[in-house]
């Protein structure tokens, strides 16, 4: 921690020096979390990547089973608990606001390049499709999913969404402008294309192994989870608004919910 005092002010080469490092560490961390993405998508489909979801050596069941867990459990205690309100007020008191959400972007990538590494394969199947034109099919249905996802990102900002902007912004010398409610293509339909998309890709498999089951299954109850969170706080932050946004427009399939 650094002391000033009130006659004191930072030079222009300090400033400038402070505001390059954090559109550096911006810049580090999306390209990070770009890795893990593409990652991502070869552990769940097993395609490219050396370890995938269902790669490796088997421990016992129970050992996999534990461990499976302890890494989900992780990112979803570090994705949850950072994305609240509560975190960000803590975080803006010892850190720059700017880097704040590159900082969760960066946690969530670590994480998540953690639980690839460590994952345990568990491979007995679930199910199988032997049909190849059928398994195909299923196939390019988990990739739309993940189209899905991307898409979305960009619907309502990319580079905001995973700390691009507030770094550039930070380093312009201009304040970041304030969150605006916007509900652009796909989220007039639903409210959570993102999470929708994340639940075809990880369930539209032609080979399910008890892994891939245990990771689509653990996953899809915490999207729930994280969609109860994140709603308690868009309430908070945009009231009435978000409110009759919820009511007319559904949670994740279009007339369903």
């Amino acid at each position: 921690m650094s002391i000033t005092t009130d006659t004191a002010s930072p030079s222009p080469l300090a400033s400038f020096a402070a505001r390059s490092l954090a559109l550096g560490y911006g810049a580090v961390a999306y390209l990070i979390f770009l890795g893990t993405f593409l990652y991502a998508i070869g552990f769940v489909t097993r395609y490219v990547v050396p370890k995938t979801i269902d790669s490796g050596a088997a421990a016992s069941t129970p050992t996999a089973l534990l461990i499976n867990l302890l890494l989900m459990s992780a990112f979803a205690v570090q994705h949850s608990g950072m994305a609240r309100q509560g975190f960000k007020r803590l975080f803006v008191r010892f850190g720059s606001p700017a880097i704040e959400r590159s900082t969760y972007v960066l946690l969530a990538s670590l994480i998540l390049l953690l639980l690839f590494w460590q994952w345990q394969p568990m491979p007995r199947m679930v199910w199988n499709i032997e049909r190849p034109v059928l398994a195909n099919v299923v196939t390019a249905i988990g990739f739309a999913g993940w189209l899905i996802v991307l898409y979305s990102t960009f619907l309502i900002s990319h580079f905001e969404l995973f700390g691009l902007t507030q770094v550039v912004t930070h380093f312009a010398g201009r304040m970041a402008a304030p969150m605006k409610f916007k509900t652009p293509g796909l989220y007039r339909l639903i409210r959570h294309p993102i999470y929708l998309g994340f639940i075809i890709a990880f369930w539209s498999t032609p080979s399910m192994t008890v892994g891939h089951l245990l990771f689509a299954a653990v996953t899809t109850a915490y999207i729930f989870v994280g969609i109860y969170l994140e709603e308690r706080d868009l309430v908070a932050l945009f009231g009435d608004e978000y409110r009759k946004y919820r009511q007319r427009v559904a949670m994740l399939l279009p007339g369903l919910f």
